[in-house]
């Protein structure tokens, strides 16, 4: 799997590292399926401080096109983790309903012979 990051915070990009490491192992089972994935990091308010670092994360799939999931959260750690799990619950949710929708067609198809 193929991770880019990209971020013009200097305190978010110490996190390149972590934020690969995190990326590998969240989606460890759906490797095959999730050939590039991109995490962006920004802080919205600058200085200012406040609920203000957001992470976007990017997956390009094989079946479910591109999947994109946005988390703002108090620091680029907890960021990074919300924008992940939520990545990794939309991408089952859209493969479990591929999977219904054809053993859907494939019992309709059995019961018309």
């Amino acid at each position: 799997m193929q991770v880019l990051f990209k971020s013009r915070h200097p305190q978010a990009t110490e996190m390149r590292d972590l934020a690969e490491r995190r990326v590998r192992f969240v989606l460890r089972r759906l490797g095959g399926r999730v050939p590039r994935a991109e995490v962006k990091m920004a802080d919205v308010n600058g200085p200012r401080g406040g609920i203000d670092k957001r992470c976007q994360v990017e997956l390009r799939t094989a079946g479910a096109g591109a999947v994109v999931v946005t988390a703002v959260a108090n620091d680029w750690r907890s960021a990074l983790d919300n924008a992940l799990a939520r990545a990794a619950r939309l991408l089952m949710r859209l493969w479990r309903r591929g999977s219904d929708s054809r053993r859907m067609r494939q019992r309709l198809i059995g019961h018309e012979r």
